[in-house]
């Protein structure tokens, strides 16, 4: 069995790279240093036949263009976030604002009237410094991106290091670690999109999804968490069995008025699972998903407290080009985001993601893939 390798290829736009990471089972990773984009995973089938199981752009031009959310500044932007490290306050805050030691914040908006994964200049677009590693049984790119005081509004400069590494288990893991110079709010993570039967084949409406939760976070017409924590049992939220993403996605569930109308919200699922933790922050399986049409098997695990699992809804056929040339329509593919709970600056009784001046931040995933069923 041969060691695993990374090398790395100029892109044309200075200070990015695009960094291929390759096993011995035939699993690739190509990431670039450009907002720490996972651009690719090829993963052979239960055949031996590989695809790549991420949506993406075949450009870094593409990803410029599209992958943040349109703004005033960026309107070409679809704010798909493909493979994006996002922060520095992953998912929604609500109006932009949040109050620290009696200060009031504003970070630009981008989501309707809302925050969304750092404001309109996030971590996302943003060259990161990278160094690459390789060990006996991993490689590694580790990637490191200084925030300066006050950058989208955040107080402190916040020194952040993401590393991936990739090994012969089949395991993409991803350490992401911070410092800031003053009290601050943090919440990172990644936002890949997955179709475990290939970026190119469609919806991902018969694919099983396990979440290892029995509570999730209703949100409001604007998609801010409402506060409340409920149970998923008896709702169109309860992965708690593997079942199929699209089930409920067709209309005319047999469920509540109130969970229906929380689908119509989201045009689909773009909500946060509490998961069912027992310790701080342990590691600990969040998510399974399975294409039984190719075997291929995604396992999440992590040191987070939620998951945000969005199923592609909002996607729009008329820009998102793929990879292959393919139109991605709606549910092309799903992102299961593990970080913490949506607008927690402004929700006291969430898990906090406030981080002092001489703390440090650290939260760990692994997306373990598999084939063979």
């Amino acid at each position: 069995m041969g060691c695993p390798t990374i090398i790395s290829e100029p892109c044309g736009t200075e200070g990015v790279s695009l960094y291929t990471l390759a096993n011995s089972n035939g699993m690739v990773v190509k990431i670039f240093n450009y907002g720490g984009i996972i651009q690719s995973i090829m993963l052979p089938d239960r055949s031996g036949d590989p695809a790549d199981v991420t949506l993406g752009f075949s450009s870094l031009a593409d990803y410029q263009a599209y992958n943040p959310a349109p703004h005033a500044g960026h309107i070409r932007g679809a704010g798909v976030y493909f493979g994006a490290l996002v922060g520095r306050y992953a998912n929604r805050i609500a109006g932009g604002e949040f109050t620290l030691r009696a200060t009031r914040y504003q970070v630009p908006v981008n989501n309707g009237p809302n925050a969304l994964h750092g404001g309109t200049t996030g971590f996302d677009q943003k060259i990161w410094a990278p160094v690459t590693s390789s060990g006996p049984g991993s490689v590694s790119l580790q990637l490191s991106y200084l925030s300066a005081d006050g950058e989208m509004g955040f107080p402190g400069t916040l020194s952040t290091v993401a590393t991936y590494s990739l090994d012969d288990e089949n395991r993409l893991m991803l350490d992401i670690s911070a410092t800031t110079s003053a009290d601050t709010v943090v919440n990172l993570t990644n936002h890949t999109y997955w179709n475990l039967a290939g970026e190119a084949s469609g919806a991902v409406h018969g694919q099983l999804l396990y979440i290892n939760a029995d509570a999730f976070t209703p949100v409001d017409a604007d998609l801010i968490p409402t506060g409340a924590i409920e149970p998923v049992e008896r709702t169109p939220f309860d992965f708690t069995t593997p079942t199929e993403i699209g089930r409920n996605l067709s209309g005319g569930s047999d469920f509540s008025a109130a969970a229906n109308e929380q689908l119509a919200r989201c045009n689909g699922y773009d909500h946060n699972w509490v998961l069912n933790r027992t310790s701080s922050s342990s590691l600990m399986l969040a998510a399974r998903a399975l294409d039984p049409s190719s075997g291929r098997e995604l396992t999440i695990y992590t040191s987070e407290p939620g998951l945000q699992f969005y199923a592609g809804g909002s996607f729009s056929a008329r820009t998102l080009v793929g990879k292959s040339g393919q139109l991605y329509r709606q549910n092309a593919g799903f992102a299961l985001e593990t970080q913490h709970f949506p607008d927690s600056p402004n929700r006291p009784a969430f898990p906090s993601t406030e981080l002092k001046a001489g703390q440090a931040y650290h939260q760990s995933s692994i997306y373990q893939l598999s084939t063979g069923r």
